[in-house]
């Protein structure tokens, strides 16, 4: 059994034991510790440097995403030597989307580890792969770019991403449905509306019109994601129509 599965939030930046998490997560032994206790704190904590600076994980985020874009399209340059630049820029995206770098961060337990005032169950989904990104982040500006494309391979290339599965998943039904509706020049719109109900969490309602007619409804917690949910009805409602 590894540090990740026996050890539980919160841990002590002054002992071994984040040490230990952050060697077992990267599979390297970190040089400067701090580069990943930020990488794990966010601002909610209030926490300052030296010259005053809000400590917290988003620069390292912002780091990472940049890392991840440029190992994963080199990675796809040489996998798919056929590929246009439309094709490498759509797999790319749906390597490192939102929804993918969740379920890995998720699946590292990251959010297990996070030095934060607000209880973890309070964030949403896309705090794992925020901090999945940071992480990256940090392992670059430690150990430098080689060990950095290592890491992503191990974590992310390795294990997650099949060329002939990406190929044919759907990152996004909302693009899609929009991109059939201006090429058959249908007239739609999504509708949204705040709707509170009996829920405590503030949620969304969205509604799908085509040609002036209702075709799905769905509800979220933000507006992406109604937009998204009912976007992924109505394409299901309309798939013999988009199939065509």
């Amino acid at each position: 059994m590894n540090y990740i599965q026996k050890i539980w939030r919160p841990l002590s930046r002054k002992d071994g034991t984040f040490i230990a998490v952050i060697q077992s997560i990267t599979t390297l032994k970190p040089k400067q510790l701090h580069y990943y206790e930020k990488a794990f704190t966010h601002r909610s904590t209030n926490k300052k440097d030296a010259q005053g600076n809000t400590i917290s994980y988003e620069r390292l985020e912002f780091v990472g995403d940049a890392l991840l874009s440029a190992v994963i399209g080199h990675y796809l340059y040489t996998q798919t030597p056929s590929g246009d630049e439309g094709y490498l820029t759509k797999m790319r995206s749906k390597i490192v989307s939102r929804e993918h770098l969740n379920e890995i961060g998720k699946e590292l337990r990251l959010a297990e580890y996070m030095d934060t005032s607000i209880p973890v169950e309070q964030f949403s989904d896309n705090i794992h792969g925020n901090l999945f990104e940071a992480l990256v982040g940090a392992v670059f500006l430690d150990k430098g770019y080689t060990a950095c494309q290592k890491f992503i391979y191990k974590r992310v290339i390795n294990t997650h991403v099949d060329i002939d599965a990406l190929e044919g998943k759907i990152i996004s039904y909302k693009s899609l449905i929009i991109e059939w509706c201006q090429k058959e020049k249908k007239t739609f719109d999504f509708k949204l509306c705040k709707d509170n109900g009996k829920d405590r969490l503030i949620h969304f309602s969205a509604r799908f019109i085509l040609d002036g007619k209702t075709i799905a409804k769905a509800r979220g917690t933000s507006k992406k994601k109604a937009e998204e949910k009912v976007a992924k009805r109505a394409y299901f409602a309309l798939q013999s129509q988009i199939s065509k």
